[in-house]
């Protein structure tokens, strides 16, 4: 039986390619959601030919651009090919403050508003047995949403990007558990990916001590691979196949903090 499409957004990226080779060795036809389609084009070609699977296209996305994840959902629905699964990985982790067009915070807007809107917007194009993924991160625990200043500045005070990205990360994982209920009833699942800290170009704190942090640091880390075999379990095996609003680490369920289970959204 012909597999239905596989969307990854960010496909281009450490974590992305892993994810993007499993799924495309596993035969599903895939569409790389991709900031950059020229960056994208000889990743894209080599996990053609790693894999064997020719089923693999790039479109361009820009997550920080409501407009273009708009035009993005749309061509799609407009061809209204099935979505079999759904990889929210793309996440960025910048300094400094910047807004995008829309007046949004940029790591607030691709981490978590985009990719909200673009799950919304897919979900007429998903059937019974779909599953999405979103990645998430350890570092939603020091997560804190403010809602006066949380779309626009990320936090209160004095912009840091760390806190941000947790409270970026904290909201799509609250996002993963609310849309898992409402779901349910349609067959698809959602569920969360923590893949730990991974050894990924996002990880520097652009300073002077960078060189130093990267010799001591990087060694003891995950490469992309293992962080992303998280989603690719929760994408693709059978254990996970009933799961829906869980978050996974290292291949398995972790049980959800009573502050995650309760946390007001």
């Amino acid at each position: 039986m012909e597999k239905e499409l596989a969307i990854i957004t960010g496909a281009d990226g450490g974590m992305g390619q892993e994810i993007t080779k499993e799924i495309a060795r596993a035969g599903y036809p895939i569409i790389m959601a991709c900031k950059n389609a020229q960056k994208a084009t000889p990743i894209c070609e080599q996990i053609k030919k790693e894999t064997g699977n020719t089923q693999i296209e790039i479109r361009e996305i820009n997550l920080a651009s409501l407009t273009s994840v708009n035009s993005f959902t749309e061509q799609l629905l407009k061809e209204g090919r099935p979505i079999s699964r759904l990889m929210n990985n793309a996440g960025i982790l910048t300094t400094p403050t910047r807004k995008t067009e829309d007046g949004l915070e940029t790591i607030i807007s691709v981490n978590y508003v985009g990719p909200y809107m673009l799950t919304r917007q897919l979900l007429p194009l998903m059937r019974p047995g779909s599953r999405i993924v979103n990645t998430v991160s350890c570092s939603s625990i020091i997560g804190k949403i403010e809602p006066k200043v949380f779309f626009e500045k990320g936090k209160s005070g004095p912009f840091f990007r760390i806190p941000v990205y947790g409270n970026s990360k904290l909201a799509l994982h609250l996002f993963t558990q609310e849309l898992a209920k409402q779901i349910q009833e349609r067959g698809i699942t959602a569920n969360a990916s923590d893949p730990g800290i991974v050894n990924t170009n996002m990880i520097t704190m652009q300073a002077w001590f960078d060189p130093i942090t990267d010799l001591i640091f990087r060694p003891l880390i995950k490469t992309a691979a293992q962080g992303a075999a998280t989603a690719i379990h929760l994408a693709l095996s059978e254990e996970a196949k009933g799961k829906n609003g869980s978050c996974y680490v290292n291949c398995k369920e972790k049980k959800q903090s009573k502050r995650m289970q309760n946390h007001p959204f």
